[in-house]
């Protein structure tokens, strides 16, 4: 059971790295419910340890807006990482998905 969610993980972080090289994507909060209030975002990603308060606002924008969620399973540190980046990022936001087939593989 452990190894699948493990491998589960390692798709969903190689397809994001996708995302960040050949499509467009919204690290952060605040950017991330600008984008979905103008319904430009096609998904948006939480991360796990987001609070809950946040948590349910992006997901109340994001079904306002008609845009998928995907709660990741690592905490604001790895989805930084997963993105390439240096920082920890709560609620990263997806534009275009470019070379990747994030949009298709997550269910809503």
């Amino acid at each position: 059971m452990a190894k699948k969610v493990k491998k589960n993980a390692e798709t969903m972080n190689s397809k994001l790295k996708l995302v960040m090289k050949s499509g467009k994507a919204i690290l952060g909060y605040k950017a991330s419910v600008k984008s979905l209030r103008k319904s430009k975002s096609k998904m948006i990603l939480i991360s796990s340890n987001c609070p809950p308060l946040r948590k349910s606002e992006v997901e109340y924008y994001a079904m306002l807006a008609k845009t998928k969620v995907h709660h990741y399973t690592g905490d604001n540190t790895a989805l930084g990482t997963a993105c390439g980046k240096f920082y920890n990022c709560s609620v990263l936001s997806i534009i275009d998905a470019g070379d990747s087939d994030i949009l298709a593989s997550v269910k809503e």
